[in-house]
Parts: structure tokens; sequence; C-alpha cells
């Protein structure tokens, strides 16, 4: 909610929208969102959600309509199937302009991220697939955006209580994923709502289902940070990722993955996915964002403030792990293990075994980031298949840090009765590779193999138990990935410093309006 009136906003982002959609802003601005009154509410007073381009204005509604105000329209497509099958999106790898693109759930997303009272920006900017800005920490390889690839994860599920299907032509959406897994782990229908009793955003995914509840379930949830989702099934095809193949062929692969929410970063999907809500809902707006209830800028991801993510989760809202626990009878400890567990994940809210507490229990002020010299060393990592990779300083680190999430898996795993009832387990070098070298390159392809290798591993750590016929997987991602053009550069700061207006850019991307003499 901004503390400019209600005319001076309007006034206000109506000039930088304009500003914003100039068509000397075309190569790196793909489009402007936002939304106004007048909308989807019981009488047509809700918010409509806005999006405009150089080439028109568009209001979208919920039921899919789209209400051309100007010129074109800037979402012509929200088709979630769009460059498929993957030999398309090959073919054709982009970058496209707004006009070639599909935008999926555009609607619920844009007004998902409008939703908190305080957080909201109240215009935000999308960046066109080929900007390249790597002076405001943009890079080769990109995501952020609302369009289908950079929102397009991959989604598995595999094991016990799950269809053998294989590969199939379907999608989901990523807030699918926290009533699924709790389904899986237990949690009656009854009780997949928040505290207001709304039901949640995600739906289970019951077509993928056996269709009974398992008697003492044993459910992992994997994450693979910005696995690009063609390209994990391409290669599980080819013989490649051997884990991820071993996962299709007793469970079943959506070929159009899952619909990340608006914007496609990293925190603002771990919440959604581990709470089933959208960012207007959990309140994690985005990687950056200022809130001005606090007056404070937030950065949410960043090793130094992962273990206080459950800082920014808005009242009401309930991660995995909460509704898993809340099955428990009182008194019933399991003798001091775990009945969950969150390894190397920031939300962790209500495990009873992880990662980020250890950081928060340790003491250290800078977090994850002072736990350095307590990693694996990375070149001696018998995952790691190119120790050139090793240069880049992320994925160094990402090989360090997944390493250490290997170790720590197979420790709750030492046995079936001592396993979690939902584990919960993220990788990250697979962020790494795709920043470096964008989709499809070499480093991001290896990085694929390496998430690869540990998960084989692991499962042949299940296979020596006895027990992996006894367990059920999931495995996702928190986005999709575009690889950047390095001849597209520039900022929009300039065109909206010129209108005289103060604002604030958090992200870039976040244009928060201010009050005279409250320039950001």
């Amino acid at each position: 909610m901004s503390t400019l009136s209600a005319a001076q906003l309007s006034t206000r982002r109506e000039s930088v929208v304009r500003a914003l959609t100039s068509p000397d802003l075309e190569s790196i601005v793909d489009l402007v969102v936002w939304v106004e009154a007048g909308g989807d509410g019981p009488s047509g007073d809700g918010p409509l959600a806005m999006a405009a381009s150089h080439v028109g204005r568009v209001g979208l509604h919920l039921d899919g309509r789209h209400q051309v105000l100007e010129g074109l329209d800037p979402i012509a497509s929200e088709d979630p199937m769009a460059f498929l099958p993957y030999d398309r999106e090959c073919a054709s790898p982009g970058p496209r302009t707004s006009g070639e693109n599909a935008y999926p759930y555009a609607a619920s997303r844009i007004l998902s991220l409008f939703a908190d009272p305080t957080r909201s920006p109240d215009v935000a900017v999308i960046h066109t697939p080929r900007h390249f800005f790597p002076e405001q920490g943009g890079h080769v390889g990109e995501h952020g955006s609302l369009d289908v690839i950079q929102s397009r994860a991959p989604l598995l599920l595999s094991g016990k209580g799950v269809a053998k299907r294989g590969a199939v032509d379907a999608h989901a959406r990523l807030v699918d994923v926290c009533p699924t897994l709790a389904a899986l782990a237990g949690v009656p229908d009854t009780d997949l709502r928040d505290a207001g009793g709304d039901p949640l955003d995600g739906r289970v995914l019951t077509a993928y289902l056996g269709g009974e509840r398992l008697a003492e379930p044993k459910v992992i949830g994997i994450l693979w940070d910005g696995a690009h989702c063609g390209d994990v099934l391409r290669l599980a095809e080819t013989g490649e990722l051997p884990g991820i193949a071993r996962l299709i062929d007793n469970g079943v692969a959506l070929r159009g993955g899952a619909v990340a929410q608006f914007p496609s970063v990293t925190l603002t999907n771990h919440t959604s996915i581990l709470t089933g809500v959208g960012p207007g809902r959990h309140g994690v707006l985005g990687n950056v964002f200022y809130d001005r209830g606090t007056g404070e800028q937030v950065v949410a991801n960043d090793s130094a403030t992962w273990h206080r993510s459950a800082e920014w989760l808005r009242p009401g809202v309930r991660t995995v792990f909460e509704m898993v626990n809340s099955l428990v009878p009182q008194g019933d400890s399991r003798g001091g293990l775990p009945r969950t567990a969150c390894v190397n994940e920031a939300v962790d809210r209500g495990a009873d075994y992880s990662t980020m507490a250890i950081i928060r229990d340790s003491g250290i002020s800078s977090g994850a980031a002072g736990l350095g010299d307590q990693l694996p060393d990375a070149a001696s990592s018998i995952h790691l298949r190119e120790r050139a990779h090793l240069d880049d300083s992320y994925y160094s680190w990402g090989t360090q840090v997944d390493d250490l999430g290997l170790e720590q898996m197979r420790g709750l795993w030492g046995s079936l009765e001592s396993a979690p009832t939902l584990t919960w387990w993220a990788g990250v070098v697979s962020d790494a590779g795709h920043h470096a070298g964008g989709p499809r390159s070499d480093i991001a392809r290896d990085s694929l193999r390496d998430a690869d290798s540990r998960l084989m591993s692991f499962l042949e750590h299940l296979d020596g138990l006895g027990i992996t016929d006894q367990v059920t997987f999931l495995l996702t991602a928190d986005h999709g990935f575009e690889g950047s053009d390095p001849a597209v550069t520039g900022s929009w700061r300039p065109a909206l410093e010129r209108l005289g207006i103060p604002f604030r850019d958090e992200g870039p991307g976040f244009i928060y309006l201010v009050p005279d003499g409250h320039q950001g």
C-alpha cells in the first residue's frame, strides 16, 4: 500500500508505465505489469492484472479473458505447454520477443505478486530474455520472467504410491508441490488449509498418485535449483542422468514441468513450493524487495540471510513441515528422531532437523557465509565431472554445499525406521551451472550430471539398505532458465529518472513509488 494518495499513485504509475514501454527500451523491457481496481471481485471491483509493452496494453481476468485496451495484446499466449516437444525449444532457443512468447497463468501470478499489503511494488518490470545486465547482478543464464521457459521447472514423482506412467504431456504448478508432499506424508485433505480456513493455492496432484493413503509413508522431496526442465528429461532419455531415468521408470515426469510463481526467482519459489501459496500470501515477494511497513530493504536470497527466512513469512502461512508435524500425537517424540527434515534449504520453519537451524544455533552472524571452512573440499568431490568448472566461484561453492547435503541425507537415512516421514533435500550446483553458461551449455549440463551423480549415490545407499521400494520421491526445481545476449545491455533507470518521480527499483524490476523526498 503506497503512502501516496490514490490519485497521485495512478498518475505517477501511468507516467512510469509510459516511460518503460517506450520503443527505445524494447530490447531490454519485455513487459510492465501492475494491478488496477475493477476486475475480478464479487462485485467487479477487485484488482485487475495489467500488462503492457511497446506493442499494446491488456487487462487480464482470472477467468482467462483478455481485455485489450491499447494496440496489440502483449500476452497473446498463456500456453503452459508452449515450445514443446523439447526439440522445438532447441530449434529456436530464443531469446524471444513478447509476441513470440507465452506467459502461463498470467493473471493469477501477477495478482499474487501485488497482493501483499506493504511489500508489493507499484509496478514490476520484466526483463526481455535477451537482456544482459551483469552490473546489476545479471548472468549469462537468467530467470525471473513471467515467460514459460524461465517459469518451467521439472516435476517428477516416483516410487511407492505413484502411478508408473513415464513421461507424459502435462504440466502442473509449483504451488502444487506442497499439498502433494503433505498428502503423500499422510496429511488429510481437510488439513490442507491455512489458518484462515481458505484452501491452499496449490492442489494435490491426485492424477499421478495411487489413490490410497500410504500406511507408513516415507517421502523425499528433492529440489535441483534452476534445473532446466527440457534438458533434465532429454539427458535422462539419452542415459546421461541415470538417477533421473530411474525415477521416471518408476513413476511419472511431466514434460510441461511445473509453472513457477512470478517472479521466477529462487526464494519466492522455494517459499511457494514449501507453503503451497503464492508470494502475495506468503510474503517473500522476491530475492530482494522493500517493505513499506518497516522501511527496510529485505535481501532474502543471500547466504548471510537464508537462515532468517521464517522472519518474512506472513501470519497464517504454514510450511509443509508444520503440516506434517501437526499430525503427531502429543508426547510422540519418536525417541528424538526427526519426523521432518530439511537439508540445505532456507525455508525450513517447523522442520525437526534443519541445516539452517544448525547455522542459527552456531551464532555466526553471517549465517552460511561464515561456514566456508566447514565445507568439504570441492576439488576432492567424486561427483565433479569437470575440474575446470571450479574456476567459477559459485560452482565451486555449490559443489561443496551439495556434497555436504548428500552427507546429511545419508545420516538421516540410516534405516527405514529411523528415517523421517518427510525429508526435503535442496541442491544448488545446477543453478550455478545454468547461471554460468545458460541452458544447454557444457557447464549447465555438467551441473545436472553432477547432481545426478549425487542422486544415484543416495539411491544406491537406499538399495544397500533394501528400502528403496518403500520410498516416495518428488523432484522439482524453483524456476527455469534462458540464455541472455551479451550484446543487449542497458538500464531502464535513466528513463525513470527523467520523469522526476521519486522511486525505488529493487531487484532490479520492482518499482516502488515513494513520496517526494524519499528517492531510493
